[in-house]
């Protein structure tokens, strides 16, 4: 009998979760845009954003909601990826897969640089040179007149090393003063493993944890995710397929300011 009463318990309880993150889901999705504008620009339309990842795929796995998010707030976007991920001899298919990705996700093929360094190889067990990846970082920012820079934290989300090294570069370049004024750095909040598979149910979690600004994705826009996501065909292993459907981070992501 009490078993009985606790797993009915449980049951609502979970239920009352999933409809709570739900109505979360839609109140949240104008929430990115006034976080955006206490942490960046005073104005979203005003932002020029530059997305900073490791790998081709980075951009669809781990920072769809910024990007579509982003975009909905009529945000310039470009993408600097810092290797062409040949770590088993694909770096050519995987370049074109994320371009493929990016016109999904609304960032066209000539806002897309892909770095195919010998110096920055896509290998968890290489450690990227700080000043190297700083220097293309900055080039990149400068360029284009970025205010905006968005990238892993210190955690990496996934631990790899090369999303690491990411914020370790421009970690160096705002303790160095090289950033230009007014261009601030977001970094994207790791969680733990079982926040990181709860998809919504982690909306209510993400909604009372301290982060500078939250991204969360409408249901139309996380399909939108899935389908960017979907074309890095290469990549699409199994447990790939797993991720798409229970990561939180294909639909929200959490970012504080560097």
């Amino acid at each position: 009998m009490a078993l009985a009463l606790l797993g009915s318990f449980l049951a609502a309880l979970l239920a009352l979760v999933w409809l709570g993150s739900r109505w979360l889901r839609r109140r949240g999705a104008g929430w990115g845009h006034q976080t955006l504008c206490a942490a960046g620009p005073a104005r979203a339309d005003d932002v020029r954003a530059l997305v900073v990842t490791a790998h081709p795929d980075d951009e669809a796995m781990f920072f769809a909601p910024t990007i579509l998010s982003l975009g909905r707030f009529q945000a310039q976007l470009w993408l600097l990826c810092c290797s062409s991920g040949n770590y088993y001899n694909q770096g050519e298919l995987r370049k074109n897969e994320l371009v493929q990705s990016c016109a999904i996700l609304g960032i066209p093929p000539s806002n897309v640089t892909v770095i195919d360094h010998r110096d920055l190889p896509d290998d968890p067990a290489v450690e990227w040179d700080t000043h190297l990846l700083s220097t293309f970082v900055l080039k990149h920012i400068e360029t284009n007149h970025i205010n905006l820079v968005i990238t892993f934290d210190a955690g990496g989300v996934s631990g790899h090393a090369n999303h690491i090294a990411l914020y370790t570069a421009l970690r160096s370049l705002q303790s160095e003063g090289k950033l230009p004024e007014g261009c601030r750095v977001l970094t994207l909040k790791s969680v733990n493993l079982l926040r990181k598979y709860i998809s919504i149910l982690d909306v209510p979690i993400s909604c009372l944890q301290s982060q500078d600004v939250l991204f969360i994705l409408t249901k139309e826009e996380s399909e939108q995710a899935k389908r960017a996501m979907r074309c890095h065909h290469s990549q699409l292993l199994w447990f790939r397929h797993t991720y798409i459907l229970f990561s939180r981070f294909m639909v929200i992501n959490s970012l504080c300011l560097l």
